[in-house]
């Protein structure tokens, strides 16, 4: 390829407070329209803005976890542009002096490490919503405002234009939100809004280090549309210097149903947006004792415990990964080995049987129906050769099911493992009368041919023999 992809993000998310950054109405998401809005938020004539303090501790956090210095002096910016859904026509933001800067976080790409490094972290307030007609902005006749989102708490995460490609756009995000998650400051709920991102895409000849013009494509709210949006947006922007034509710097919109990008308007730089510091609202002192103790109080990380299950557990590098991917399945990971069961066991069935049933329900781990003390419980009845690892699958199958646990469902459909010898030897016994061909080929070095032997075993006893025992005993008889 001739050209090269350079990408950055602005990563938006909404952090998990109760009440909005300047004001007291509510942040739940989904109430009806332009329930949750008051005088300070609709931006009417004489209000004065208060800072929740609480915005100011999760942006620190956020700043922390992602290796940032924070600023112990930064201020609230008026950011002046008008759009409809936003009442004031000005955003407070914050622009030269944000609340953390000149971060970094590590993604995997090809069993490789990359440094994406973050310019910025800054908080600021959310505009309303346009509500429109038709699937986008542009196949729409008419758009209302619900101003419900307008004034909930932001963090704006700001990335050098660091990425090579839609996967490692992608990569980044989920490190991003995994980091959220883990530090417990935002819902990090795609679908509802919680975490969308805007994304700048420019090409380059392949050797250049000078930047071509960029292009930005706004609120993309999930990782598939990540995805889709850059790879399409880099073959458009290839095939524009192709003919001969210049890129026009401009915001665009993603049409998901088309599959392509849509021109929206042209693209402001910073000067246009007139900033000027947020008469309104004091500066926020933060000393570095308070950073100190908001550092210490941050849980384990996704990368520190990723590296801990592969040291303590001897779990492999990419399985770690994926335990550790979210907060969620660590802790239904750390659940399950806390019953006593074997790390690696546990990893297995979450991430093959577990994972590919939530996947098909679309279903996140923490509304499994099959929580983590009965997977223990299931799989401790292998360990104790209760059931076999083939009557597992069976067995969690009912659980997913049924509220039951393992041990019921067990007895209930005579799953129980036959490990009685004397019911076994008859079965082998006779596989053996029934299969001489089997028998001749093992006997002539053929050792696979066992393979069909305990297969005739395990139908005839419906999968609830010994596998070790059968393969024992075949092989003991067989020699003879």
């Amino acid at each position: 390829m001739k050209y090269e992809a350079v990408i950055g993000l602005e990563i938006h998310s909404e952090l998990k407070t109760a009440t909005k950054i300047f004001c007291g109405c509510a942040t739940t998401f989904g109430a009806e329209q332009n329930t949750h809005t008051c005088p300070v938020c609709l931006g009417l004539p004489g209000v004065l803005p208060v800072i929740n303090r609480k915005v100011v501790e999760f942006a620190i956090k956020a700043g922390l976890a992602t290796n940032c210095t924070i600023n112990q002096y930064s201020k609230f910016d008026r950011k002046n542009y008008y759009y409809p859904d936003l009442p004031k026509n000005w955003q407070t933001s914050q622009y030269d002096l944000p609340i953390a800067e000149h971060g970094w976080v590590d993604i995997d790409i090809d069993n490789q490490k990359k440094r994406i490094r973050l310019t910025r972290i800054h908080m600021e307030e959310d505009a309303g919503k346009l509500v429109h007609s038709g699937t986008t902005i542009k196949d729409s006749a008419t758009s209302n405002v619900d101003y419900n989102r307008t004034g909930v708490p932001l963090i704006e995460i700001v990335s050098e234009p660091d990425m090579r490609s839609a996967a490692e756009a992608r990569a980044y995000m989920e490190k991003i939100k995994s980091i959220l998650e883990y530090i417990d400051v935002s819902n990090c709920r795609m679908e509802e809004g919680n975490l969308r991102a805007d994304i700048n895409v420019s090409l380059r000849p392949v050797g250049s280090d000078k930047l071509g013009t960029r292009t930005e494509m706004k609120n993309i709210n999930s990782f598939k549309a990540l995805e889709d949006a850059i790879n399409y947006e880099i073959e458009r922007q290839a095939d524009v210097l192709d003919d001969g034509g210049k890129i026009v710097q401009e915001t665009r919109t993603w049409n998901p149903e088309k599959g392509i990008t849509q021109s929206m308007r042209s693209k402001e730089d910073a000067h246009d947006y007139r900033y000027m510091p947020e008469p309104d609202l004091p500066p926020i002192i933060t000393s570095a004792e308070e950073i100190e103790a908001f550092k210490k109080s941050l849980p384990e990380l996704p990368d520190a415990r990723r590296e801990r299950l592969t040291k303590e557990y001897g779990l492999s590098d990419y399985d770690s990964g994926i335990i550790t991917s979210s907060r969620a399945m660590a802790e239904y990971f750390d659940s399950v080995i806390a019953e006593g069961v074997d790390a690696k066991i546990a990893a297995n069935w979450i991430m093959g049987d577990l994972s590919k049933n939530l996947n098909a329900e679309n279903l996140t781990i923490e509304k499994s129906p099959v929580d983590a003390k009965r997977l223990a419980q299931m799989i401790l009845l292998i360990d104790k050769g209760t059931i076999s690892g083939k009557i597992a699958k069976t067995v969690f199958v009912e659980m997913w099911k049924s509220p039951d646990s393992p041990e019921k469902i067990v007895k209930d459909k005579g799953l129980v493992q036959i490990t009685d010898t004397s019911a076994i030897e008859g079965v082998v016994d006779e596989v053996i009368a029934k299969n001489p061909k089997a028998v001749e080929e093992y006997k002539a070095g053929k050792k696979k041919a066992i393979g069909a032997l305990v297969g005739q075993i395990m139908k005839a006893t419906k999968g609830k023999a010994n596998p070790q025992m059968v393969n024992q005993m075949l092989a003991q008889k067989l020699e003879k």
